[in-house]
Formats: structure tokens, C-alpha cells, sequence
């Protein structure tokens, strides 16, 4: 019997959830699949950018010794997910670089890396979360939507340096 109640949904959908763990960035390896991961969805909608090329060829300058966290979404000892965050003034954080390899998309696992990140973001003391992101991303906003990031215009946020962005979205925490 098939039903499309809540428990159902939540029970299928943890039945093809692979087995990961969330960590932060480590190693070299895990640079190289930092860049990897973001990149393949970058060039597949958009144009790789001069700050992409920035900051996913180096996160270890560009984002950790300015006080940011890039967290690994790991299955087994394999990268399959990725997202930064990236401090900004007046204890904000910039949420950059979410990326999931195509092949476990729609298992929840962006869900459960966006919201660890949150949770992190908190710890850390953060007053608010922001984001730039696209109308072609569509999933993605939904999610941003559904954990509590609201729309906001463009002015309300730091400069972005993209120019796929077209979605702002902010969080108080």
C-alpha cells in the first residue's frame, strides 16, 4: 500500500539516505573535492566567476584564516557535499559554496548539512546568516526557504560579488 503521509515520506527518504558524517575541512583532498563539487554545478548552470575562481582555488586564505568554516559532508572517506561560511562585520556570516554531488541529491542530505552549518553558525556566536542565490537554483531556495531564511533586497546584504545571484535571502539567529 502506498501512502503519502508524512511519516511514510520521512521514513523513504531516510531508507535512501546514505550513511554520512559532516566534518570540517581537513586536508588538501578535501580542498581539491571543495572546488570539484562547487564547480560541476557552477559550470553546468552558470559561468565560473573571478571570486569563484578565488575562493575555490584557495579556501584555506580566502575563507579559514579570516575566521571562516568549510564543513565536508562525507560518505565514508569519500567528499559528497560541501558549504562555507565566511564571516563578515557585526557577527555575520555569508553561507557560500553549498554543494552536493548530483548523485545523492534529493536524499536530504542538503538539508541536514544546511541546517548542521546553522547550527555551527550559532555557536559560533553568529547574529545572522545571508546567502546569494539563483531563480535557476529553484531546490535550493525552497530549502533555504523551508529552514527559515526569508527574502530580502539585494541592499540589505554585503556587496555580492556574483552576477548569478538574483535571490537574497537572510536569517536572524
Amino acid at each position: 500500500m502506498h501512502t503519502d503521509s508524512p511519516t511514510h515520506s520521512s521514513s523513504a527518504r531516510l531508507l535512501r539516505s546514505p550513511a554520512i558524517h559532516i566534518r570540517p575541512l581537513q586536508s588538501v583532498a578535501d580542498a581539491r573535492a571543495f572546488r570539484a563539487l562547487n564547480e560541476e554545478w557552477i559550470r553546468a548552470l552558470f559561468a565560473l566567476e573571478a571570486k569563484d575562481i578565488e575562493v575555490l582555488g584557495d579556501p584555506e586564505n580566502t575563507i579559514l584564516r579570516k575566521g571562516g568554516h568549510v564543513f565536508m559532508v562525507c560518505e565514508g572517506e569519500e567528499a559528497v557535499g560541501c558549504a562555507a561560511l565566511i564571516p563578515m562585520p557585526e557577527h555575520t556570516y555569508e553561507l557560500s559554496k553549498m554543494a552536493i554531488s548530483p548523485r545523492l541529491r534529493g536524499r536530504g542530505i542538503g538539508r541536514r548539512l544546511l541546517l548542521h552549518v546553522i547550527g555551527e553558525a550559532r555557536r559560533l556566536g553568529a547574529k545572522s546568516l545571508f546567502l546569494g542565490s539563483s531563480t535557476r537554483l529553484a531546490n535550493a531556495v525552497h530549502l533555504y526557504e523551508a529552514v527559515g531564511f526569508l527574502h530580502v533586497p539585494p541592499a540589505a546584504l554585503p556587496p555580492m560579488p556574483y552576477t548569478r545571484a538574483d535571490v537574497f535571502m537572510a536569517m536572524e539567529l
